[in-house]
């Protein structure tokens, strides 16, 4: 069996059996190569499908590393050569064989990739941020974890590998909230891209902020407002308004930060919101499972800032 049909076979459609993972932080990867002798990942939640590499249509004007475009029932959809736009080298008549198709942030790509290996479950307080570790494609690797044999896996940023070829999301016009420089939000993301476009939001919505990088990083800092809070006869509302949290973190989800956060009583009435590039239903009705106030999916700055807007209005 090749290893693009034993990962089929191990069925990207058990969404009920994945949704079990919710709150133990933990999550499936796909493992695959680029041809560097590395071993990368991506969130199974990502992937809809894996296939042997289809026929491409050739598109003039085309963003660096889009090989084309391809019909997948009756859609369009561009499919991108990771090894390429990581500025990876692909060896002379190395083939990209494998695709995987996948669903970010509500757009349908397809990537190509040298071969696709097997999907493995890792803890989360196993991933680390890639400081430190050097890899091939440093700059569009967003966590680095290690299987029980000892070999690396580097987990792709796909935020930055979408920003770097297609472009950030452009931020318009959105209006101020009155009252806004009294208003906090405390925001969460290991995504550099996705932080700085979240700042931007907060920033045309004229609202104080305070962030972290993972969700260990967010959990600690946190549990340290409340407690001062307490210590000082206040309510951590006093000092932030809305939590805003990502789904996949290193060392702490947004699942299991976002379920800690509800079931202690000091962030009793601060509603929280998960910002996720999983877009799909399913992975909406896993943060209603853990208990969030709202889903937004990565990237629509209109709905990020129409989300928080009544939000924080009910605490101005």
């Amino acid at each position: 069996m090749s290893d693009v049909k034993a990962v089929e076979s191990n069925t990207f459609d058990t969404v009920d059996a994945r949704a079990g993972l919710v709150g133990s932080n933990r999550m499936e990867i796909l493992l695959f190569s680029l041809g560097t002798g590395e071993t990368f990942g991506i969130n199974v939640f990502k992937v809809r499908e894996v296939s042997d590499t289809p026929f491409i249509t050739r598109a003039p004007n085309m963003p660096h590393g889009v090989e084309g475009l391809i019909s997948l029932r009756g859609n369009v959809i561009p499919v991108l050569s990771l090894a390429r736009i990581l500025g990876l080298p692909i060896p002379e008549g190395e083939r990209q064989g494998s695709m995987m198709v996948t669903e970010y942030s509500k757009r349908t790509l397809g990537f190509l990739v040298g071969d696709v290996d097997r999907i493995v479950r890792v803890e989360w307080d196993k991933v680390r941020a890639p400081d430190n570790v050097s890899t091939s494609a440093n700059g569009f690797i967003t966590a680095i974890t290690e299987l029980p044999d000892g070999k690396l896996v580097s987990i792709l940023d796909v935020e930055t590998v979408l920003s770097n070829t297609f472009g950030e999301a452009i931020v318009g016009a959105i209006p101020p909230i009155s009252g806004g420089h009294d208003l906090n939000v405390f925001f969460v993301d290991d995504s550099a891209v996705a932080r700085r476009k979240i700042t931007e939001v907060l920033d045309k919505l004229g609202v104080k902020h305070k962030y972290a990088v993972n969700g260990l990083e967010a959990w600690n800092r946190l549990d340290g407002m409340a407690s001062h809070a307490r210590n000082t006869g206040r309510h951590v509302g006093e000092e932030v308004d809305v939590i805003l949290v990502d789904a996949e973190m290193p060392e702490m989800d947004g699942y299991v930060l976002t379920r800690k956060i509800k079931s202690d009583p000091r962030f009793e009435g601060i509603p929280v919101v998960m910002h996720s590039s999983l877009s799909s239903e399913a992975n909406r009705a896993m943060g209603k499972q853990v208990g969030v106030d709202a889903y937004v999916a990565k990237f629509d700055a209109d709905v990020l800032a129409e989300t928080l807007r009544p939000l924080l209005a009910k605490g101005n």
